[in-house]
């Protein structure tokens, strides 16, 4: 056996995992696959199977411990014996010489083999190579010439031996150091994820899971120690329920036919624990989603989530602001005011053009419907004809921008063509305050109706202003996309700013369109707002008594006031198309509780991730999580969804069948 090989690495090559193979691993994936009789029968021919090779000459495995760690090496430890474990980060060979930087998880230190180290050192460190795990024993002592860019910059480490623990024998598919020239972020994302491994052991990926651990470390310290919830677990398989997005489902074996499905939120579990006297509850919840993926998305993703009783809304509320607040102090050293700033829904949806506006630059808009309703200009007549609206928006100083930008394939003009608003309408204003554009368009509006345009959106000389006009969800997408195109575009976005909103007084409900009925726009156990109750405003018209926690122009937390009557809870039910035998069999035991003395309750739950991602200034979800999915649901490490042996699929009743040709894949039947 070639020296430095060892029964793993001569394993993976004969297997033909290791990298540069050409073999294709899901290819392997489907020969390993057992077919026929299980693996437990054919156990006995495993002593018929080729001898394994002898064990002499294998190098001795030793598990070291450190006395000091790398990057907390500081003036105060000079003339210490030490003992370093970690992996080399940086080889500096000058002949004489040998620069090794070793790292681990607390940072970078300098070691020097230098002229009058023993030649057994500089052969081995001459051999060393980047990642090399070594066991270090030295001396610290002052550096001559200190790095100030190193925690641990003011000294370095005399080593008297130096072990290497495992060798590193080529190069690695992705940099590590962060000292690399070419640098891993800048590495497309299967490579970075098929090499996850590396990847976490890069610094950057280290101190986002370290931030990730904070912040979640400081959430249980203030809800335990400082408000007395109990962290109590909810099953994983439960029942699947309507909840909106698909469920992943998981096949009983002991109960032929019947499925489990995996939790898309603890919710009804939690609001079960008010009802049985748990009076604050939290859990860090794993939930689970089959839904298209995108950057800030992951079929599997985990949630601070928290419920209680005899709280009203003002205080649940007030609970988070305290929450956060702990949390950026902790984690960022960042203080932020509380009370939060609060919109309502309608007024986020008139001002910004959606429900978690960003706060960290204006451009406010406003509907002008009101000004233009009789107006002769076919675009806004027409819309406010068919209920529609038109929206406007005032750009400061924006006469500057070209009308290139705005007509046509132009990058501003496109934002909202995107979203479907197309027809974006222009005005500027002279240096009389008189509104100019084009003549269809100031003709058709009229010297009234444009004079009401400009009072409305406060317009002054030398401004841009931006029209859409359609329907309100249309128009809503649409301007909201140009609002955040030109907040980058013009430089009004302050990246060091922290903004944090509430938005609240939600519709209860939504129509869709396609289903033809309504549907709860958070979930169907959130109460109607009592206010509009008690004026005798429709069900279907009420505002719910729900919250939405947006920081940067991300929701990154919601929650609400839960319905604590059967009665009630019933007549949502009939209200989104729910049977009452379809709400019994989905929701009964729920109905039931609700009649066994349930107290008024209500919560609300954090995204650990998003809000992770944010805190560690990353662009996605992925760099703040270990073993992320790709965007095809895969883990690229472990080829994760693979196929199951035969045994496996006889013992849950299930036979797989071809799709069509079209659909290739394999689908599952009971």
């Amino acid at each position: 056996m070639p020296p430095g090989t060892t029964l793993l690495s001569g394993l993976q090559r004969s297997l033909g995992l290791m990298r540069g193979t050409g073999v294709n691993p899901s290819a392997w994936n489907a020969r390993c696959q057992p077919s026929g009789p299980s693996l437990a029968r054919r156990g006995s021919s495993l002593s018929t199977r080729a001898a394994l090779p002898p064990t002499t000459g294998l190098p001795r495995l030793t598990w070291p411990s450190r006395t000091h760690e790398a990057g907390m090496l500081r003036e105060a430890d000079i003339d210490q014996a030490v003992s370093l474990c970690g992996w080399v980060d940086r080889v500096r060979n000058l002949g004489a010489m040998t620069f090794l930087d070793v790292r681990d998880h607390t940072g970078v230190v300098q070691v020097v083999v230098d002229a009058g180290s023993p030649r057994a050192l500089h052969d081995v460190a001459a051999r060393l190579r980047p990642e090399a795990v070594v066991s270090v024993r030295a001396r610290v002592r002052r550096r001559s010439d200190p790095n100030p860019g190193l925690p641990s910059g003011a000294v370095e480490a005399e080593p008297s031996s130096i072990q290497v623990l495992n060798p590193v024998q080529g190069g690695l598919p992705i940099p590590v150091s962060a000292s690399s020239p070419e640098g891993a972020d800048a590495l497309r994302d299967e490579v970075r994820l098929r090499h996850r491994v590396l990847d976490l052991r890069r610094p950057q990926m280290a101190l986002n899971l370290r931030k990730r651990h904070e912040l979640t470390r400081c959430m249980r310290r203030y809800l335990e120690d400082e408000h007395g919830f109990l962290e109590i677990e909810t099953p994983i398989l439960g029942r699947s329920t309507p909840e909106g997005a698909r469920d992943f489902i998981v096949p009983s074996r002991v109960q032929p036919g019947e499925w489990y499905a995996l939790p898309q939120s603890p919710q009804l579990y939690k609001q079960m624990l008010m009802v049985a006297g748990f009076d604050r509850y939290y859990q860090v919840a794993r939930c689970f989603r089959d839904e298209d993926l995108r950057s800030d998305r992951q079929p599997e993703f985990t949630q601070l989530d928290l419920e209680t009783s005899f709280m009203d809304q003002e205080a649940i509320i007030g609970l988070a602001e305290g929450l956060m607040a702990r949390v950026f102090a902790t984690v960022l050293g960042v203080e932020v005011a509380a009370p939060f700033p609060r919109l309502s829904y309608s007024q986020a949806m008139e001002r910004y053009g959606c429900d978690k506006p960003d706060l960290r630059f204006g451009l406010e808009m406003t509907y002008v419907t009101e000004a233009v309703r009789g107006s002769d200009f076919r675009l806004f007549a027409d819309a406010v004809a068919q209920g529609g609206i038109v929206q406007g928006l005032r750009v400061p100083h924006g006469s500057a921008i070209s009308n290139s930008r705005l007509k046509g394939k132009g990058d501003i003009a496109a934002q909202a063509a995107a979203q479907g608003l197309g027809g974006l309408v222009s005005l500027r204003v002279g240096a009389g305050g008189e509104l100019e554009g084009a003549s269809a368009v100031v003709q058709g509006l009229g010297p009234s109706c444009l004079q009401q345009m400009g009072e409305v959106l406060g317009a002054q000389p030398g401004d841009l202003l931006l029209f859409g006009a359609g329907l309100a969800a249309t128009v809503h997408k649409g301007m909201d996309r140009v609002r955040q195109h030109l907040g980058r575009s013009l430089g009004l976005v302050k990246d060091s700013a922290h903004s944090l909103l509430w938005v609240v007084d939600f519709p209860m409900f939504e129509r869709d369109e396609e289903a033809g009925r309504l549907v709860a726009l958070h979930h169907p156990f959130t109460a109607p707002n009592q206010d509009d109750i008690a004026q005798g405003v429709p069900l279907a018209e009420c505002r719910a008594h729900a919250f939405d926690l947006v920081y940067n122009g991300i929701e990154v937390g919601g929650g609400s006031l839960r319905i604590y009557r059967r009665d009630l809870q019933q007549m949502v039910f009939d209200a989104i198309g729910l049977s009452r035998e379809e709400a019994a069999l989905q929701f009964g035991y729920l109905l039931d509780c609700l009649d066994q003395g349930a107290p008024p309750h209500g919560g609300m739950a954090l995204g650990l991730d998003r809000l992770a991602m944010l805190l560690c200034g990353a662009s996605s979800i992925r760099d703040v999580i270990a073993f992320p999915k790709t965007t095809q649901g895969t883990c690229a490490v472990t080829l994760a969804p693979a196929p199951v042996g035969d045994d496996q699929l006889a013992a849950l009743r299930l036979q797989l069948v071809p799709l069509p040709e079209k659909s290739p894949g394999l689908e599952a039947h009971t």
